[in-house]
């Protein structure tokens, strides 16, 4: 395996699970929503790669599917241990865990009808990082794939905006979540060699995260 200090996937990993307020319930309840849409419009693969896995915050979603297979990866053991270890007994039996990087798929060619990704693109604020990511998601995955990121063209996105340009002479902390302009992430999925299918809003006109469920064209 490659030295994965530097893998962008890694930043997630410092997630720990605690009680959440009413706000973060029901930020999880849409993002399991947004989900289950975006499965749903993929047709409901049968074998699903989430990558990366992290917490394994959507394995009770994926679970769902009750002929679903599931491949859960993560360049870290320790956090496909924890994330194991609190999951209900039901969901684990469902997943199967594998060390991995996004960045090299340790998989062959058309190995899994779906990936899965959550909790990535917006660590990755280099056009070329994305484009290794999704030249892996289109040689690994035989169908689709669920790739959710930030994007602009929203209030958040303007605030956000707004907030740097207002910092810029100021010292602060570097940042490790990004946002993309719409049309400049869609353009890398078509030279990447996926079609949109649809795409999702967290909330739309006003939220940053986009989910879009794409499909690998050629071959």
């Amino acid at each position: 395996m490659n030295d994965q200090a530097s893998d962008p996937s890694r930043l997630q990993h410092c997630e720990r699970p605690s009680e959440p307020g009413l706000a973060r319930r029901l930020s999880l309840w849409r993002n399991a929503q947004m989900a289950r849409r975006a499965l749903r419009d993929a047709g409901e693969p049968g074998l699903v790669l989430d990558l990366p896995a992290g917490s394994g915050r959507f394995w009770p979603v994926l679970a769902e599917h009750a002929n679903r297979v599931i491949l859960a990866a993560d360049p870290s053991v320790d956090t496909l241990q924890r994330a194991e270890a609190q999951s209900s007994e039901e969901v684990r039996r469902r997943v199967r865990t594998f060390q991995s990087s996004a960045f090299a798929i340790d998989l062959s060619a058309n190995a899994v009808d779906c990936i899965f990704c959550m909790r990535l693109f917006h660590h990755l604020a280099d056009g070329d990082k994305r484009a290794e990511v999704l030249d892996e998601f289109h040689r690994v995955t035989r169908d689709t794939a669920i790739v959710s990121i930030w994007v602009d063209g929203n209030i958040k996105a303007w605030r956000r905006n707004r907030q740097l340009r207002s910092q810029h002479d100021a010292a602060v902390p570097p940042r490790n979540r990004f946002v993309v302009c719409r049309s400049e992430i869609e353009s890398e999925f078509a030279r990447a060699g996926f079609q949109i299918v649809d795409h999702h809003d967290f909330f739309p006109g006003y939220g940053l995260r986009r989910v879009y469920i794409l499909r690998k064209q050629g071959g």
